[in-house]
């Protein structure tokens, strides 16, 4: 027999916040629950098992329309894999991409950084003075001539 839980007793088996279980049902991520003689929403095994899923899914930073699409497939077990092995590749790319990125901003925090090794006043801290000549339109140490942009420093 399938277990019936409330959608807070879900939501705390998987860890995923009631409002959220609530999205995803709006979403079309999650099947609508039935209901139970007094109106609660009663979840199965089945909403435990996709939830679960999709909440993997998350914890990979796959987007929500990419979740989606895989469920599609899990619904589908005949289809060729391809589109999952395409998507997949994809999310790869993007945190490449974000490593990537996150790397220089690693550098560029660490120039600003060295502006200050000493103890002074706020008034007198290479990291305030540059983050204040950026704003000011002015290149700064986290960002080369060529690479300065004033929406960047």
């Amino acid at each position: 027999m399938d277990t019936i839980m409330r959608i807070g007793e879900l939501g705390r088996a998987i860890g995923v916040d009631v409002e959220t279980i609530r999205y995803y049902e709006k979403a079309g991520l999650l099947p609508n629950p039935a209901r139970s003689q007094n109106g609660y929403r009663a979840y199965g095994s089945a909403h435990l098992e996709r939830l679960a899923f999709i909440r993997h899914c998350r914890a990979l930073d796959i987007s929500l329309a990419d979740v989606k699409r895989l469920l599609d497939f899990v619904e589908h077990p005949n289809a060729a894999c391809e589109g999952i092995d395409l998507l997949i590749d994809a999310q790869l790319d993007r945190v490449r991409a974000r490593l990537k990125s996150m790397q220089a901003l690693e550098q560029q925090l660490a120039a600003l950084r060295g502006r200050c090794g000493e103890r002074h006043s706020a008034g007198e801290c290479g990291i305030l003075h540059e983050l204040v000549a950026a704003a000011h339109g002015e290149a700064c140490a986290c960002h080369s001539t060529q690479q300065y942009d004033q929406s960047t420093c």
